[in-house]
């Protein structure tokens, strides 16, 4: 899954070139990890070998 650099109206999330649609925070990605067939309870929000965050991790939900 990769979440995309913030912009107005949150950030872009795909799975495999997939949109997902618009995060404006954590529960909405972790929503979208639901629905994707992932146990949410079971990861760390650092887990590079699930999420790619790019241009800021979980914190980071608007532009500078």
């Amino acid at each position: 899954m990769i979440v995309h650099p913030p912009c107005t109206g949150g950030r872009r999330v795909t799975l495999y070139g997939q949109d997902l649609g618009r995060a404006l925070r954590r529960g909405d990605v972790a929503a979208y990890l639901r629905r994707a067939g992932f146990v949410t309870a079971e990861f760390a929000w650092d887990d590079t070998g699930l999420i790619e965050w790019r241009e800021g991790g979980p914190d980071v939900w608007s532009t500078p």
